[in-house]
């Protein structure tokens, strides 16, 4: 923990220009700027209400806020991941020119995100305000599935980063699996009409989990058990292990596939 500290103290400064550096990048050149982190997510919400409330939505109540909740989580999940899967050779440049962590590249990309996750945040409380669902103190406790999400993708995104510097098809591939994991975690649709053993296998999702912890909290009023805490946690730790392992593992190998 102590070396960490150091780290962080030594390239602050580094650290912190890389996150000004993609935040402004995503924005650069066009003509409302930040506004595009509010009005982008409200815009996916209002095509995904008008094409899937008809099918799912109809005996759903509030449904806009059960959309929300799962296109919110999802989209800084897919935010995350794609931006850290692409920050060692996006920074190539650098990285091959001073000796730094490689890490706090994929560090300021996932900060990005949750600074983007944040500002869109606060469109969701204010559309659970207006949808009638009133504010309790108990939604203090989204800021536990925000952290393990966290971690959980930036786990995920050092074995992506890895994988990527390796095969560049992996981006493509990336792809198709996020489709995929869209339709497999429920964002559009509710698991109620599935048996109990299916409904459990969809628990088998880390994404799921992440976003059943938003709606049961929001739309339910209540906070899961700590057994599901404890599940959302493994899944966090399971994801920065395992990434762990991936960067310690090719990270001298970096340099010779840039």
């Amino acid at each position: 923990m102590t070396s960490i500290i150091q780290k962080y103290s030594k390239y602050s400064f580094l650290f912190s220009e890389l996150v000004k550096r993609d935040f402004k990048k995503k924005y650069k050149r066009t003509v409302l700027g930040m506004v595009w982190s509010l009005l982008s997510p409200m815009l996916q919400l209002l095509v995904m209400n008008f094409i899937f409330k008809r099918f799912f939505g109809r005996t759903t109540e509030h449904y806009v806020i059960y959309l929300f909740a799962g296109n919110l989580v999802f989209s800084y999940f897919k935010e995350s991941t794609n931006g850290g899967m692409s920050s060692l050779m996006d920074n190539a440049g650098i990285i091959t020119k001073v000796n730094a962590p490689k890490y706090l590249f994929l560090l300021s990309k996932n900060v990005s995100s949750l600074i983007n996750f944040g500002l869109t945040l606060i469109l969701f409380f204010l559309f659970t305000a207006i949808d009638g669902v009133a504010f309790h103190p108990r939604f203090f406790m989204l800021a536990y599935p925000v952290v393990c999400l966290l971690v959980f993708n930036i786990g995920a995104g050092l074995v992506l980063s890895a994988m990527f510097v390796f095969f560049r098809d992996v981006q493509y591939l990336y792809d198709i699996f996020t489709l995929l994991l869209m339709y497999l975690s429920a964002i559009f649709y509710t698991v109620d009409s599935f048996s109990q053993s299916t409904q459990n296998l969809f628990m088998a999702n880390p994404l799921f989990a992440y976003i059943h912890y938003f709606r049961l909290v929001v739309l339910n009023g209540y906070v899961p058990s700590v057994r599901y805490h404890l599940l959302c946690a493994l899944y966090a730790l399971v994801a920065i292990s395992v990434g762990g392992y991936f960067y310690k593992r090719y990270n001298y190998r970096f340099l010779y596939y840039m």
